[in-house]
């Protein structure tokens, strides 16, 4: 019973990093449009964090911690699926990293991507999302 627990506290997390991480690149859109310097670009700055900081970063280290016990308690850690699954993960952990880059970049000013570029990179996340979701459910080897 305790993994079902699990299960749901694992897909509760996923739900509030895919959350944070269509977010926070449409964000990065507002931001660059916004006036440098002004109130509102102070504003997308605390509101950049504080997604950042306080719902993805526990909600990212969540679904791994989860995702990892129940692969490895269910002895799937070898399957094709989930190997293929993995893979991705680790590609939207590294879109993650590079999401806390940008941030960094707009908060110092070094910022070199326009709105297009930061439209662009918000539909990566959806991508990677629905092929984790067709491994996991329809298992295709």
């Amino acid at each position: 019973m305790w993994l079902l627990y699990l299960k749901a506290f694992h897909v509760m997390a996923v739900m509030a990093w895919m959350a944070g991480l269509f977010y926070l690149p449409r964000l990065y859109v507002y931001h660059v449009e916004a006036t440098p310097n002004s109130d509102t670009t102070r504003t997308f700055e605390v509101m950049e964090t504080k997604l950042l900081r306080l719902i993805m970063n526990p909600a990212m280290i969540t679904v791994w911690i989860t995702g990892l016990i129940l692969v490895w308690q269910q002895d799937q850690y070898r399957d094709g699926w989930f190997l293929a699954k993995f893979a991705l993960v680790l590609a939207m952990s590294a879109f993650h990293g590079t999401l806390a880059k940008w941030r960094k970049q707009l908060a110092n000013g070094t910022n070199t991507h326009d709105s297009r570029y930061f439209r662009i990179a918000n539909e990566v996340p959806t991508v990677l999302m629905a092929v984790i979701v067709v491994m996991v459910i329809v298992k295709p080897f």
